[in-house]
């Protein structure tokens, strides 16, 4: 068992991974072992050969060896393949031979023992997404539910419960027996409390669903104790939320109880169901369900119930339902929702005063322009008074209140930006007296309030700087939070310009933090704000502290890509020759750090994005300089004297530019080259976020400038047209570097415009635009986004073939008058975020084949012969998908086929993330076809006649 162990951990950097083949023998040894504790080991230790081997192929073989020892073992080990079997639910539906495995699981339901045969209904219910139609475990399970062991009816219960969520035959046949057990005297009442919640699953129709809609009416009137009230009414609300067409008649229940039910855990049921309603179908609120909750939360004395209501308020005022509220022809502050959100913003409870300030918050931005004034005011009033009151107190519940507080601050200057300036004051000001998880909390909404308006001028970088030096003469965790923190306000305030006095203050104080990971974050906040000078003197001084030569090597391309953006921030208009030697050193710098990255990188990290990044840069700034060559070269090599008869003869007008012109033309289409570069680095980074995304599209934007102003005013002036490259219009950020680069964007369009088009067609007025554009663009800082240092969604596919090749060299023969049948499999693994930017709705695969070895001269190709170019979408299913593909090889020789993968994310965007696998196929002529093929070549030859002597008579 100890083999199994090593066979299922996560191989190490160096480790050979075994086979599952190898892994499935060494827990099937474990299977057959005599002693019970190995048998119980290897059967536990089979979901994580399930997360490791993820195909169907080993997912089968290892569930037909769970069901023998669900069917021979002890009730003990048949517990253990239960808990196997449902943990590996998503696996379930890869089981090839179903009715072999059910077979050899259902044997053990006429066992006399009540304890086999409920383990055995949990785990029919377990299996009922794979088995939804078995009658004779439909015939057991109703058989169950008569028995007189509880522990067999409770099984029973669980079991046709899970038979109801995936099958309406079942649904529908046990809805009457279920019923009759529910209204049946006899059935005891803690059985009842279990039925109940089995109606939910009664929504296949609207016939079952409004059966099981009037039962539960019956049973609310029937049974109004508080248990069964409570189970009822709850068993309502999914079966609502299922149905979708009962919605706005369970709110009205819902509130009917809010408002009319005296008992307080009725009460706590109602708002809980109100607001999963509320997070499930907002837009199915009315004015009048709004109002009836304001007047219930307005007249309820109780704390609790006052923060239940307004936390779903708070849930609905993030969506339509506020603004159906909120029309164009009431006053807003004259309505129930304001009074009650006024009120509460300044409760005692300081959960309820946080919900009260999300809502006001909600319905300022929300409002028509002539309530808006009042309801600002009152709104930060109230947020200020919250952030006082909190900012202080260090217990959790405080800080969950300040950070409601700081995101409703955030979403209201926004969207009213003339107060910004006091609200930061504020936070600075409050920022001395506060305690350290306040000032982390408060320093962050303060890097956000500054990103999107220019609010933190120089006079408060003292204040910030004062703190600095206060945090940093402690250690504790949330001082280490606090020195990043206030460093990355220090670095938005700055504006990638840092002065020294700043400089030396952060490094005076780092010097006394041991923490070599707060370093770290703080340098990688500071590429990220474009101050690189003082990035690479914290990543230098890191080099040396890390325990491996891959750190070492990562922290060292780092410092270089730092350096080389360095030697670009003293760049001035106008100086072109110090442009050039600025970007001979940075191209030097970053040829060093693409070296170091590549050292970095190691089979399990291989960095893919980040070198691609990098060499796009490095290709980017060889262009650049490039072009400003070309645009000297009108000085040190101008048009030829005949240059103007060339043009004439030649009928195209650039002949009268000379040599520029042509190279004009390959610039042009270099920078086109790299915008197309960059959309193919954008299509493959399926995991980055928002602000990366956004990133590489402005690196794709600049190229397509620089193109576009090279042929505006150089090319062809008539045609040339810019238009605002963007791959998706859903990717939106709001960094500083977006705002700078943009400005320039319109800066140099502007210039093109203005720009009188003289003869001859380049003059010195043109290359000084052209290079005035390529400096504006280098003056930005490059901002290194978040997914160059951290991956916070990871998700990969994993592709297998069949047939496939015994040895990874040999072909997989196929005769020419046959087609080949390939099978592709994938699964999707994810990292700990699934879905956290975007989630897969398809996979897209892409066969094609080309030939490499050609045919014998003396075969010949069928007119007919087809290529292989075949494209399909397949919807994974937890995780796993499958398909077929038909090819045809009627050319003899060898061919490769490869497969290459795409996802396709919910928005409808295609993602090129791979993966891209090849298996060889050789074509062989059929036997009958070849015999046929050397018969006629027999018959065309003839027999060869022996040789003859020529008999000649003497003369």
């Amino acid at each position: 068992m100890a083999a199994a162990r090593s066979f299922l951990s996560e191989a190490a950097y160096g480790e050979q991974e075994l086979d599952a083949n190898s892994a499935l023998m060494e827990l099937d040894k474990g299977l057959r072992s005599c002693k019970l504790g190995e048998q119980c080991e290897a059967v536990v230790l089979f979901p994580k050969l399930f997360q490791k081997y993820p195909f169907p192929i080993l997912i089968n073989s290892a569930f037909l060896k769970l069901a023998d020892i669900f069917r021979l073992g002890n009730n003990f080990l048949r517990l253990c393949v239960l808990k196997v079997t449902q943990l590996s639910e998503k696996h379930l539906e890869k089981i090839l031979n179903v009715d072999e495995f059910v077979k050899r699981v259902f044997s053990v339901i006429h066992s006399n023992d009540p304890v086999a045969r409920a383990i055995t209904l949990r785990m029919l219910g377990s299996l009922a997404s794979i088995i939804p139609e078995r009658k004779n475990a439909h015939h057991s399970i109703r058989q169950s539910l008569d028995s007189h062991d509880n522990v067999e009816v409770e099984a029973a219960i669980f079991a046709a419960a899970s038979f109801s969520s995936h099958s309406k035959d079942f649904a529908a046949g046990i809805c009457n027996k279920i019923s009759e057990m529910i209204q049946g005297l006899d059935t005891p009442v803690e059985l009842k409390l279990k039925l109940i919640p089995m109606l939910q699953h009664m929504h296949h129709d609207a016939s079952q669903a409004s059966c099981s809609r009037e039962l539960l009416q019956e049973l609310v009137s029937s049974y109004p104790s508080t248990p069964m009230l409570i189970v009822t009414l709850h068993t309502f609300t999914q079966l609502a939320t299922s149905s979708l067409v009962d919605i706005p008649e369970q709110i009205h229940l819902l509130l009917q109880y809010l408002k009319e039910d005296p008992r307080k855990a009725v009460k706590r049921l109602a708002i809980q169901d109100l607001k999963l309603l509320a997070k499930k179908a907002p837009h199915l609120w009315t004015r009048k369900n709004i109002q009836v909750l304001c007047e219930c939360a307005l007249s309820t004395p109780y704390n609790s119930l006052k923060l239940g209501m307004l936390s779903v308020l708070s849930t609905l005022s993030g969506t339509i339902a506020i603004k159906q509220y909120v029309s164009p022809n009431t006053a807003p502050r004259h309505t129930d929702l304001v009074k009650l959100a006024q009120e509460c913003c300044y409760h005692s409870n300081l959960a309820v005063a946080a919900h009260g300030i999300t809502v006001l918050t909600s319905i300022t931005v929300s409002c028509p322009e002539k309530e808006v004034i009042q309801l600002e005011q009152e709104a930060v009033m109230g947020m200020e008074s919250l952030i006082l009151l909190c900012s202080q107190d260090d217990r959790k519940t405080a800080q969950a209140t300040l950070k409601m507080a700081l995101t409703s601050l955030v979403k209201m200057l926004k969207s009213c930006p003339h107060l910004s300036q006091s609200s930061v004051e504020l936070l600075l000001a409050q920022l001395h007296c506060a305690c350290d998880s306040a000032r982390v909390l408060m320093c962050q909404a303060l890097a956000a309030i500054a990103t999107q308006q220019p609010v933190l001028a120089e006079g408060m970088l003292g204040d910030l700087l004062d703190l600095f030096r206060v945090a940093s003469h402690r250690t504790s965790e949330k001082q280490q939070e606090l020195l990043v923190s206030l460093a990355t306000v220090l670095f938005v305030a700055s504006q990638a310009s840092l002065s020294a006095e700043v400089k030396t203050v952060i490094r005076q104080q780092l010097e006394n933090v041991a923490n070599g990971w707060t370093v770290y974050r703080i340098a990688r906040q500071a590429s990220r704000m474009g101050c690189h000078d003082f990035s690479r003197e914290l990543y230098q001084s890191l080099r040396t502290r890390v325990a491996s030569e891959h750190f070492y090597f990562w922290l060292n391309s780092l410092m270089e890509f730092s350096q080389a953006e360095q030697c670009l921030s003293g760049l001035s208009d106008g100086d072109y020759s110090a442009a050039m030697s600025a970007i001979s050193e940075a191209l030097k710098s970053y040829q060093k750090g693409i070296a170091s990255l590549t050292a970095a990188s190691t089979p399990l990290s291989p960095l893919t994005f980040q070198c691609e990044f990098v060499k796009l840069r490095i290709d980017t700034l060889q262009a650049l300089s490039q072009l400003i060559c070309t645009c000297n070269s009108l000085k040190t090599s101008p048009p030829p004297a005949i240059a103007t008869t060339i043009a004439l003869s030649s009928g195209s007008e650039l002949q009268r530019c000379g040599r520029i012109s042509t190279q004009m033309k390959l610039a042009m289409d270099e920078f086109r080259s790299l915008a197309a570069r960059y959309a193919d680095l954008y299509q493959s980074s399926f995991d980055a976020d928002y602000a990366t995304l956004r990133n590489v599209e402005l690196q794709q934007q600049s190229c397509l400038l620089v193109s576009y102003v090279i042929e505006a005013l150089i090319i062809d002036p008539q045609t040339a047209s810019f238009q605002e490259f963007g791959t998706h219009g859903s990717v939106l950020s709001e960094s500083d570097y977006e705002l700078r680069m943009l400005a320039v964007f319109n800066h140099v369009l502007e210039e093109v415009e203005n720009l009188s088009r003289k003869h001859p067609p380049v003059s010195y007025l043109h290359t000084g635009c052209l290079c005035g554009a390529v400096i504006a663009i280098l003056k930005v800082p490059l901002s290194f986004q978040r997914y160059f240092f951290q991956k916070l969604q990871s998700t990969s596919i994993k592709l297998a073939l069949s047939p496939s090749p015994r040895t990874p060299n040999e072909p997989i023969p196929v005769q020419n008058n046959q087609q080949l049948t390939l099978k592709v499999e994938g699964v999707v693994q994810h990292g700990s975020s699934p879905g956290l930017f975007r989630k897969i709705q398809a996979v897209s695969l892409k066969v094609s084949s080309t030939l490499q070895t050609k045919p014998g001269s003396d075969f010949k190709i069928p007119l007919d012969s087809k290529t292989n170019e075949i494209e399909q979408k397949v919807e994974p299913h937890n995780d796993y998908f499958s398909t077929q593909f038909l090819l045809n090889f009627s050319i003899l020789g060898t061919h490769m086929v490869s497969v290459e993968a795409s996802v396709v994310d919910t928005s409808g965007i295609e993602w090129k993330t791979g993966p891209k696998i090849t298996v060889s196929v050789k074509s062989l002529e059929d036997p009958y076809s070849q015999q046929l093929r050397h018969q006629l070549q027999q018959q065309q030859t003839g027999p060869q006649p022996g040789p003859q002597r020529n008999i000649l008579p003497r003369q």
